[in-house]
């Protein structure tokens, strides 16, 4: 099942129970895949894309929320905050800093790499093995910890 009929399912369960939170969530997933069809690129959305939109989504929330916190808008930071569990739901599970490291040090062992010019290669290999399981900030920062040491 691709993620555009999941979200056409979950929508409509969502709105048969009056989820609203759910809902807010859903819509916004289902308007960036129909912008990014309608972008006249012509490309289709794979499933590596549909990771990649949702991704992104997260991370435009979690910016959001950040913002609002800090200037002490809570009622605009839970709608965030809701959102963000919504659409966390349609990515891969993340790997913790913990399943990382090994990964990331295979990494580093396989290119030789011991300084932090090599970071960008490091960073390079990683981001594109680990695309959907754990975010670029994490990853930057075992990164720059492994190369430190």
């Amino acid at each position: 099942m691709s993620l555009e009929q999941k979200i056409m399912a979950d929508m409509k369960t969502a709105m048969k129970a009056k989820d609203k939170v759910s809902l807010r969530g859903i819509r916004a997933i289902k308007s960036a895949i129909l912008l990014t069809k309608t972008d006249g690129s012509g490309q289709e959305l794979d499933e590596a894309g549909e990771i990649k939109l949702i991704q992104k989504l997260v991370k435009q929330r979690q910016d959001s929320y950040d913002i609002f916190t800090k200037q002490g808008r809570e009622d605009l930071a839970v709608i965030e905050k809701e959102e963000m569990d919504v659409l966390k739901k349609y990515l891969p599970t993340q790997l913790s800093a913990e399943e990382l490291t090994p990964i990331i040090q295979e990494l580093i062992a396989k290119t030789g790499a011991n300084s932090m010019k090599d970071m960008g290669k490091i960073m390079g290999m990683a981001s594109g093995q680990l695309a959907g399981k754990a975010d670029g900030k994490t990853i930057s920062s075992i990164v720059k910890q492994l190369l430190s040491s």
